[in-house]
């Protein structure tokens, strides 16, 4: 699937109109996480889901049937925070988590904030 050439954050809200609650309340509350972590960040519909780019993706997050999922679109940086991160494993790469049992924010953080470092390291910006 391509990606969106441009910000969409209509596309963004799109998505997250479509999606049930609770399950649109948690990604809300990782949606504005990340978007104050990354303040520059541009808000991307990519594969389907929502996506935040700078640099580079920095995260990707989703809704699914019975959970939520987080993407750290990066195996140094999931390394980095394997043990904080155990509880939520739900296979390579994601990171599941429900409205009963949230990302801790300050996690997302750390992990947005990461993100960006090491986009920033690797395109020079």
């Amino acid at each position: 699937m391509p990606r969106s050439p441009a910000p969409n954050p209509k596309g963004v809200d799109t998505y997250l109109r479509r999606v049930p609650s609770p399950f649109r309340e948690a990604l809300q509350a990782v949606r504005a996480t990340i978007r104050a972590a990354a303040p520059g960040a541009e808000e991307v519909i990519s594969y389907g889901m929502p996506a935040f780019r700078l640099n580079g993706i920095l995260v990707y997050y989703g809704a699914f049937a019975d959970h939520c999922s987080l993407f750290v679109a990066s195996p140094q940086v999931r390394r980095r925070f394997a043990a904080e991160l155990k509880p939520y494993q739900g296979g390579k790469g994601t990171v599941r988590f429900t409205p009963d049992r949230p990302l801790p924010s300050a996690l997302v953080r750390r992990i947005v904030l990461a993100r960006a470092a090491e986009n920033a390291k690797r395109t020079g910006r």
